[in-house]
């Protein structure tokens, strides 16, 4: 009888366990997380909703939704998203040791509410037949007049830029970053609404030089061989590159909290990261972890650690105003 009780007891759990489901709101397209959920999903029977959606967009619909809201996991890209979505009071606090074993300190909120999970570099891309990358050095430099009219630029109204904006305050000061914003606008033959947009315009000789995410240009080189667009890292003999993350926190209205928990450290762990990052041809936040073949064939190269990211929402009004303030549109 008392081993017919345990079989019971057993299949009960492994049902209940195989039958719960977690809900992500997610900015990030289901193609692109898709995999990573199935994954988990084989491995522990745990299923997933994805209501995917702009950043705006989900957390206006978290916070009018309230503690009615389905969501356990809000996915989201650039810190400045999750900065906000902490300060919108969206998250719960997570204590977990393998989450701040994991993901490095600067990479995740200082009051554990969110987590980076893949990193991305924004850089600097030229055209390698137009531009010695020996004249390139720094974002900075690119307001030298040897630039005029050969930088184009993506819009300051998308957070990408105002998250670059903010590191360059951090790093500068005020003052400075307004010079070097001028000398920016000074230089711009174009702004544009899309990272690829700009990259394909320096490829057809509208512009030279310019500042972009990285696996942007990847889904180009990955469709064409030989791409005339390379990648340069600026800034490696001072604060480095500056790098931002995709990256997730478990919902204050959760009814799901511990299966959501152990999701995210599950994505923080070396079977989840390379696969996460590669998808989107990202780079791991776990540095041990695999790196796709593209990615990995742009060279080894310094990033910005000492700016935390939370700085990048903690900032974002003045970058924004800043922005304003020379006409960069």
């Amino acid at each position: 009888m008392k081993i017919l009780i345990l079989i019971s007891a057993i299949f009960s759990v492994n049902t209940i366990n195989a039958s719960e489901t977690l809900t992500i709101y997610s900015s990030r397209t289901e193609s692109l997380i898709r995999p990573i959920l199935d994954q988990y999903t084989k491995k522990t029977g745990i299923k997933f909703r994805v209501k995917t959606g702009k950043d705006g967009a989900l957390i206006q619909t978290l916070i009018a939704e309230k503690e009615s809201s389905p969501a356990d996991i809000l996915m989201t890209v650039d810190a400045g998203n999750l900065w906000f979505a902490k300060k919108s009071n969206l998250f719960t606090s997570v204590n977990s040791n393998i989450l701040k074993g994991q993901i490095p300190s600067h990479l995740r909120d200082k009051e554990n509410h969110w987590f980076g999970l893949s990193l991305r570099a924004r850089t600097i891309v030229y055209h390698k037949d137009r531009v010695d990358p020996k004249n390139i050095i720094s974002y900075e430099n690119l307001s030298n007049p040897i630039f005029k009219e050969k930088l184009c630029l993506r819009t300051s109204k998308k957070v990408y830029n105002q998250s670059l904006v903010s590191m360059l305050i951090s790093e500068l000061g005020i003052n400075e970053t307004k010079k070097v914003l001028k000398g920016w606008i000074n230089n711009t033959l174009k702004i544009f609404s899309s990272d690829t947009k700009l990259i394909e315009a320096i490829e057809k000789g509208q512009c030279d030089i310019g500042i972009v995410n990285t696996y942007y240009l990847g889904r180009l080189q990955k469709k064409v061989k030989n791409y005339p667009v390379k990648i340069y890292w600026p800034n490696q003999k001072s604060y480095g590159v500056h790098v931002n993350v995709s990256g997730a926190g478990v919902t204050k209205y959760s009814k799901n909290k511990k299966e959501a928990i152990k999701f995210l450290e599950w994505l923080s762990g070396e079977e989840a990261q390379s696969s996460f990052a590669s998808t989107n041809l990202e780079f791991p936040v776990l540095e041990k972890s695999k790196v796709e073949p593209i990615v990995k064939s742009w060279g080894d190269f310094k990033s910005n650690s000492s700016f935390h990211l939370s700085k990048a929402g903690e900032l974002q009004t003045q970058s924004i105003k800043l922005m304003q303030e020379v006409g960069y549109k």
